[in-house]
């Protein structure tokens, strides 16, 4: 079964001011269709794999074949990256967490404005393309990483509930070389009833 490009939940303009109409478009409809048109690509014709869902096969990349491996890697994570990005951000969200996921927020880095900082920090500091992340380690405990390019924590064997995309074409339009002010503008955007779901579903 070939994998899935999401439809949006919200318009590209429910997002707005935070992160532009024109950027989610963008984003969404070219930069997210082209990494699941060529991941279905790599996979298409490995019976080992071409069934399996995209967090299945990131989370084993030993099972593709290796001249397929580093196309499903990229492109796979791309896919995937991006579905679980637009499903973590939404229109009306932002704030702090609550329930669960708030508590191990708390547990892991003393508040959230201690969190917020890390997050931040790893999404800023990242060199070059890649993404921040908010994992569940085999611990179980919450733990901030940051990995490059479309790189999934699934690989390493970990669970993201909540991530921000800092390639450039996540912001470039609108905040053009001001990651930062992307990245402070991210937190307004974060839907914390979908997070504590992953994170619940995580345990």
């Amino acid at each position: 079964m070939a994998y899935q490009l999401p439809e949006l939940k919200y318009a590209y303009d429910a997002l707005e001011p935070y992160i532009d109409a024109k950027t989610v478009e963008t984003h969404h409809g070219k930069h997210h269709k082209t990494y699941v048109d060529r991941f279905n690509a790599a996979i298409a014709g490995k019976p080992q794999i071409e069934n399996l869902s995209g967090e299945a096969i990131l989370s084993d990349l030993d099972k593709v074949p290796e001249e397929a491996r580093a196309a499903v890697r990229n492109n796979g994570g791309g896919a995937v990256n991006h579905s679980l990005y637009w499903a973590v951000i939404g229109p009306k969200a932002g704030g702090e967490p609550k329930g669960p996921v708030a508590d191990a927020i708390k547990a892991a880095f003393g508040t959230f404005a201690e969190f917020k900082a890390k997050f931040s920090d790893a999404a800023v500091t990242q060199f070059g393309s890649g993404w921040a992340w908010l994992v569940v380690n085999k611990e179980k405990k919450l733990e901030i990483i940051k990995t490059a390019n479309q790189d999934s924590p699934l690989s390493i064997g970990k669970t993201p509930v909540l991530l921000v995309d800092v390639w450039e074409h996540a912001y470039y339009l609108k905040y053009q070389n001001r990651r930062p002010e992307y990245v402070e503008a991210f937190y307004n955007v974060i839907n914390w009833e979908k997070v504590n779901e992953l994170y619940l579903s995580s345990k």
